[in-house]
C-alpha cells in the first residue's frame, strides 16, 4: 500500500496528557483501526482540560494535532461568536486537507459541515466521511445536519468520496455506502448460556444520561412492571445532564433496590454487564448505529429499542428484538408477555447474537483497509 498522510476533521474534543491525544473511547478505537493503515495522521479538531473514564489514546507514532475553538449554531449568540472563530478554523481545515493524501470526516457535527464545504475545493484527493448519525431521509433533523447530508450526497460537489452510513435508503448517490460499526472482535465470541426468566430479569440501559437517549422511560417502563409484581433490576451506564433528575425519581419512588446508577465504565465492565443481562434497553430518540443495542446483541441480551434509523433493520422488524412504541402501557403488556414466554425469549435472542456476531472488528478491519487502497 501506498504512503499515506491521513486528515481527518472532527468535532470530537480531544485531551492532551503526557505527550498523547485521547478522546472518547468508541471513536478512537475505531479511528486507531483506521491508522493501522496510514503513515501520519493529521487531526483538526477541539480540545478540552478534563479527562474522563471514557477517553483513551489514539495509537500512533506519527499524529500532527491541529488545535480549533469548539463552536456551535444552535442560538444567535453562539452564531454571532461564531463568526470570529470561523476563519481560523476554516484556514486550518483547508491547510490540513492540502497536506494530506486521504481526507477524512466525521459527520454530522459543526467541524464535519466545514469540513463538508471545503473538501469541495478538493475534487481529486482521496475521500471518506462516517456519517454517525440518522441518514433516514424522513427524520426530522437539524438543518445543518441536513445540509451536511446534502452535500455529501451530491456528486457534483463532493467528489472522488465514500459516505459511510448506517442502513439501506432511497435516493441515494454513487458516494453512498452502506456500512456498519464493530466493537468485538472474532476471538471474543463465546457461548453464551442466560440465566431462565423464571428466575428473574435483568435489563441494562448503556447510553449518555440525556433527554435524546431518553432513560427516564427506561426507568418508568420498568417501574410498571415492578408494580406488576416482576422480579426485575435496572442498571443505567453513562453520565449526563438527567442524572440528578433521575435520581430524584428513583429515590422519591422507592426504586433504590431495583434501579441502580452505575456511571461511566470501561470497555470490559459493560461486556461483563453485556454477558450477564437479559435485556438491554435504548427508548432513544434518535441514532446512527446504537452501539449499546448491537454490543447487547453480541452478548445474546435480547434488545428493546425505538424504531429509529435502521434499528428496524438490525432487530428484523421484530423478529430479534422489539421494537419500542412509546407508549408506556403498550410496551409494558409487549415485555409482560414476554417475560412470561421463554421461548420467544430465547429464539429472538439467539436470533440477536447470530446477527451481532456477524458484524465483528475483524470484518470491520478488512472493510477499512479495503476503502484506503482505492
Amino acid at each position: 500500500m501506498k504512503s499515506i498522510k491521513f486528515a481527518i476533521i472532527t468535532h470530537v474534543a480531544h485531551v492532551h496528557d503526557k505527550n498523547e491525544y485521547l478522546a472518547y473511547a468508541p471513536y478512537v478505537q475505531e479511528m486507531n483501526i483506521w491508522f493501522k493503515y496510514v503513515d501520519e495522521v493529521i487531526i483538526v479538531a477541539p480540545l478540552k482540560i478534563e479527562l474522563t473514564e471514557i477517553d483513551i489514546p489514539y495509537k500512533h507514532s506519527k499524529i500532527d494535532f491541529r488545535n480549533v475553538p469548539d463552536f456551535n449554531l444552535t442560538t444567535f449568540g453562539n452564531i454571532l461568536s461564531s463568526v470570529f472563530k470561523l476563519p481560523s478554523i476554516i484556514w486550518k481545515t483547508f491547510h490540513a486537507m492540502q497536506n494530506a493524501d486521504h481526507i477524512h470526516l466525521r459527520c454530522p457535527g459543526n467541524m464535519g459541515l466545514i469540513g463538508c464545504f471545503v473538501q469541495i475545493f478538493f475534487p481529486r484527493k482521496t475521500k471518506t466521511a462516517k456519517y454517525a448519525g440518522n441518514w433516514d431521509p424522513k427524520s426530522a433533523q437539524p438543518w445543518t445536519y441536513k445540509l451536511q447530508k446534502y452535500i455529501l450526497n451530491n456528486t457534483f460537489l463532493t467528489r472522488n468520496m465514500q459516505v459511510l452510513v448506517y442502513g439501506e435508503w432511497n435516493g441515494n448517490s454513487a458516494n453512498i455506502k452502506p456500512f456498519f460499526t464493530a466493537t468485538y472482535s472474532d476471538s471474543e465470541k463465546e457461548n453464551i448460556q442466560k440465566d431462565s426468566l423464571d428466575s428473574g430479569a435483568k435489563f441494562i440501559f448503556v447510553g449518555s444520561l440525556v433527554s435524546g437517549k431518553n432513560p427516564m422511560y427506561a426507568v418508568k417502563l420498568i417501574q410498571k412492571l415492578l408494580e406488576e409484581g416482576n422480579n426485575i433490576t435496572l442498571d443505567l451506564y453513562g453520565e449526563g445532564s438527567e442524572r440528578n433528575s433521575l435520581e430524584n425519581y428513583i429515590q422519591t419512588n422507592k426504586l433504590e433496590n431495583h434501579i441502580v446508577l452505575k456511571g461511566n465504565n470501561n470497555k470490559e465492565i459493560l461486556k461483563e454487564a453485556y454477558k450477564k443481562c437479559q435485556f438491554v434497553i435504548l427508548p432513544s430518540k434518535s441514532e446512527g448505529w446504537p452501539k449499546a443495542i448491537a454490543e447487547g446483541m453480541f452478548w445474546g441480551s435480547f434488545p428493546l429499542a425505538t424504531k429509529v434509523s435502521c434499528v428496524p433493520f438490525m432487530l428484523d422488524y421484530g423478529k430479534r428484538g422489539i421494537l419500542l412504541e412509546m407508549d408506556l402501557e403498550k410496551d409494558f403488556q409487549t415485555i409482560q408477555g414476554l417475560l412470561l414466554n421463554q421461548e420467544d425469549f430465547s429464539a429472538k435472542s439467539n436470533a440477536a447474537l447470530n446477527w451481532s456476531q456477524k458484524y465483528t472488528t475483524d470484518i470491520f478491519e478488512a472493510e477499512i483497509k479495503n476503502l484506503l487502497s482505492k
